[in-house]
């Protein structure tokens, strides 16, 4: 790297070059979360046009070639020359970054893409697009290869009624795989339909030869009915509202016996799994009318000193769906979170009717009230359990597991712990360490599978006992956040497939058992190399740690290399203690990936899809992706 920094030093990156040159800056990444971003860009606008009003049938269409069609009933992209850029509409929106119809509150209410960046950056990150407009009583198609026109926009032959067709194909320079999931776009899609009541949209899979349609007259109550299918309500019916005045919003919501829930929030029409000032002021709506109602109706039973929102949420089934316009801010392109403050503003309506509904329905009322007040109890007499326990231990010495070697300090911040496979890695794991703060717990090969457990077979499971003493925190009813022994606890298991298996059967474990340590940022899965490459011979060698075959290949492929010495690693145990500590385990040369879960109702699919009792699941999953292996590692 060169000292000198002057003006030769600086780029300037025009039209979509920047797309290009960094695609995760605008779809998330470039794996199978950034491929399927494409696919919601496009499909965002049809959707737009359908919640203005202007679409009633939107159609997406897989190819056996790996691109999507996209094709709506809309209004139809304009095709006259745009005044600010000299170029017909179409090439002006899908060539130039911030150029849409979502900027002028008149031509769109309400949008989820109001970046004007969705239809340019799958422009970009395209092999080749055609776009395709009915409008004005004629077909106009354009061509487009990797953001740059390929053809003048052409006018066709006589065509009826209006509307768009997109058709594009990921470009392989940009993602490794161009497989879409049939399984993630109808989902995706069947979503999109529950909640804008009454548009039907198709899925035609020309890979699987199937169609299916969907279409609810009811909207979102079609969607709490479909996410409580197997939970039993508590009362009579859900409660329901539906309000214009001035912000349009929709609820829903209903509670179960169980102790689990669910709540789905969106805003015109996109999914926000990380929820945001719609969803807090959701919450404290309900939390506030709940906490009144049972205050002045029930009162409070004996040693009930009030009701927490916990207790509220608890068993709690509920769609929220808004709709703003104007100042629509999300936390990112990807529009995971909504920070829009406008939408706090839904709160007082939402009390009132919630309130209303509540004073209208007595009998739903005291069930629900009766509901929350069993929560609060169980609260405390779960805490009360726990306090007992704790004054008991008081005067012994903390029990943990045998094969756990522990770390010296005793901040919980500063210290981690690596779960290992085997007493062979475990091992050189407390060679690599550091005492200070590195404590390291071994387990015996693949642990129960807690997908299909209960609680109590969890409990008489020795490697998960020993887990759960190592942590600290237990489970269940008994589980104390407080208690948490280390900052981080990292999952360091074998680069290959058993490995792999092993570290899916603890992430089942900590995010079905221990799900606040993952959602507050605990729980890490080390990286730790497959091959350890050495490149040249004597003084001038030098060593190359790779990840993947896929990496080993490229590095080859790339460097031409002629001396060259490969070593697979078939298991941590094998390497020596500097190399796991400088690869894997020093924070200061390692990389490790933190465990987020940015949307519940995937991650609960996928879990009860790779690990639960239904194994037709497993076959079709596996059906899905054969094409994906290249290669087996048994």
């Amino acid at each position: 790297m060169g000292d000198s920094y002057t003006v030769n030093d600086i780029q300037v990156l025009k039209g979509l070059e920047a797309v290009r040159k960094r695609p995760g800056m605008y779809i998330g990444d470039t794996g199978i979360g950034g491929l399927h971003q494409l696919v919601w860009e496009i499909v965002d606008n049809s959707v737009d046009e359908a919640l203005n009003g202007h679409c009633d049938t939107i159609k997406v269409v897989m190819e056996r070639d790996g691109s999507v069609t996209v094709e709506d009933s809309g209004r139809g992209i304009p095709i006259e020359t745009h005044p600010s850029t000299g170029k017909n509409t179409v090439e002006t929106i899908f060539c130039s970054l911030h150029a849409g119809g979502k900027f002028d509150d008149d031509t769109y209410k309400v949008a989820g893409g109001l970046h004007g960046v969705g239809a340019s950056v799958v422009n970009a990150l395209s092999a080749k697009m055609l776009v395709r407009v009915r409008r004005n009583g004629f077909l106009h198609t354009q061509e487009f290869q990797r953001g740059i026109p390929v053809s003048p926009l052409v006018k066709e032959k006589p065509a009826h009624g209006t509307g768009a067709k997109i058709s594009f194909l990921p470009d392989p320079e940009i993602f490794g795989s161009l497989r879409f999931s049939t399984e993630i776009i109808r989902e995706r899609l069947e979503i999109k339909a529950f909640l804008i009541a009454g548009l039907k949209i198709i899925l035609v899979d020309h890979i699987e030869n199937t169609t299916q349609t969907f279409c609810y007259p009811e909207g979102i109550k079609d969607f709490l009915n479909h996410i409580m299918e197997d939970h039993e309500p508590v009362g009579a019916q859900p409660f329901y509202c539906f309000n214009q005045n001035d912000l349009r919003f929709e609820a829903a919501l209903a509670w179960t016996s169980e102790t689990s829930g669910k709540i789905l929030s969106f805003v015109n029409s996109i999914p926000t799994p990380a929820g945001g000032t719609h969803e807090n002021a959701f919450r404290n709506a309900f939390t506030k009318v709940i906490r009144s109602y049972i205050e002045k109706r029930n009162g409070l039973p004996k040693g009930v000193k009030g009701v927490s929102a916990e207790d509220i949420k608890e068993g709690l089934f509920a769609i929220l769906s808004v709709y703003l316009n104007g100042n629509l801010e999300f936390q990112g392109q990807t529009k995971d979170r909504l920070n829009s403050l406008e939408a706090q503003h839904i709160e007082p309506a939402l009390r009132a009717a919630f309130e209303t509904w509540l004073h209208q329905n007595p009998s739903q009322a005291q069930a629900i009230s009766s509901r929350v007040l069993l929560s609060a109890q169980a609260r405390l007499a779960s805490r009360a359990a726990r306090d007992e326990v704790t004054r008991k231990a008081a005067t012994t010495r903390l029990a943990l597991p045998g094969k756990l070697a522990d770390c010296s300090l005793n901040s919980r911040d500063k210290t981690e712990l690596f779960i290992v496979e085997g007493d062979s890695a475990g091992g050189s794991s407390k060679q690599a360490r550091d005492r200070r703060f590195q404590a390291i717990l071994p387990i015996r090969g693949k642990i129960l599978n807690v997908e299909q457990a209960s609680l109590e077979k969890l409990r008489n499971n020795r490697e998960i006992t020993s887990l759960i003493q190592s942590v600290g925190t237990g489970i269940g009813k008994n589980f104390d956040y407080s208690k948490l022994r280390y900052g981080k606890i990292i999952i360091n298991t074998d680069a290959d497939v058993d490995g792999h298996h092993i570290s899916t059967l603890l992430l089942a474990f900590f995010y079905r058992f221990l799900p606040d340590l993952v959602h507050k940022g605990h729980l890490y899965l080390a990286l730790p190399p497959l091959y350890r490459i050495r490149i040249g011979s004597g003084k001038n060698s030098r060593v190359k740690y790779v990840f993947t075959d896929k990496e080993k290949e490229a590095l080859l492929k790339r460097r031409n290399i002629k001396d060259v010495e490969i070593q697979r690693f078939k298991g941590l145990g094998e390497m020596d203690a500097p190399t796991l500590k400088s690869t894997t385990m020093d924070p200061s040369s390692r990389s490790i990936l933190r465990v987020t879960v940015d949307d519940e109702m995937k991650t609960h699919r996928i879990f009860d899809t790779l690990m639960g009792k239904d194994v037709r699941k497993r076959f079709v999953f596996i059906k899905e992706r054969s094409q994906e292996v290249h290669e087996l590692d048994i």
